[in-house]
Order: structure tokens, then C-alpha cells, then sequence
């Protein structure tokens, strides 16, 4: 990714994405800048799949398609009060990590397995409670 500090100033930072089915809602990035801690957010899946064909988000998030060629690049913007940092990434591997995402969990099926997990989270605590009284 890049950070956009100025119009005529960018420089690469490493980020990674993930996805945990544990939080099926939710991506993560984590900014690895040299010399500090690496920092994550996370935020909603489906901001990301709309951010990539248009512009969305309402709070410390927002991703738009970027460019001439709307499958070219993206601008996510995060912020913090009033201070903002802007990064440009290429949509394509985007699209390929939402593709990996969804191969785990549709899109749309997320509370499925939020309620699987709930379900099991009892049923185990049930268990243990019954094996220790």
C-alpha cells in the first residue's frame, strides 16, 4: 500500500489483511511502519466490497475506487478525530483476499456462523459445568 502524505509525497508500507471466521464480519489491517508498533483497524467486510465499486463510509473509515479505470486502485482513509491518513492500494488483490474471504464465509452468511459459535460456546460451557459439579 501506499501512504499518501501529500499530492507529490508517498511512500510503501507493508499491510497485511485478514480475516478471522471467528469475527466474520469484520477485516483487519495492520500498518507496519518502520520504527513503531504495527497498528491495526478493523472495520466491516462489506465496506470493503462496496468501497471498491463506490465511494462509502461514514465514520473513521472510508474507501472509494480510484482513477481512470475504476478497477485500478483504491483510496482508504482513516481517521481519528481530525487527524486523517490516506493510503492507495490496487483493487486487485482486494478482490482476491474478499474472494478468499468469501470462499471461508459467503458474504451474507456471516450471522449463520455467529450463531454456530454462540451455539457451541453454550453448549460447551453447559458441558464443562456439568463435568466439574
Amino acid at each position: 500500500m501506499s501512504f499518501l502524505v501529500s499530492e507529490e509525497l508517498s511512500f510503501r508500507i507493508p499491510v497485511e489483511l485478514r480475516y478471522w471466521t471467528r469475527d466474520p464480519y469484520a477485516v483487519r489491517l495492520t500498518f507496519h511502519l518502520p520504527g513503531d508498533a504495527p497498528v491495526t483497524w478493523a472495520f466491516s467486510r462489506e465496506l470493503l466490497v462496496d468501497g471498491i465499486n463506490n465511494p462509502c463510509g461514514e465514520g473513521d473509515v472510508h474507501i472509494a475506487p480510484h482513477g481512470s479505470d475504476p478497477l485500478c486502485d483504491a483510496l482508504i482513509r482513516l481517521q481519528v478525530g481530525t487527524d486523517q491518513a490516506l493510503f492507495k492500494v490496487s483493487i486487485a488483490p482486494l478482490i482476491a483476499f474478499l474472494d478468499r474471504t468469501d470462499r471461508l464465509v459467503p458474504l451474507g452468511q456471516e450471522r449463520a456462523l455467529a450463531d454456530f459459535d454462540t451455539h457451541l460456546d453454550e453448549a460447551l460451557g453447559r458441558i464443562l459445568a456439568e463435568s466439574t459439579g
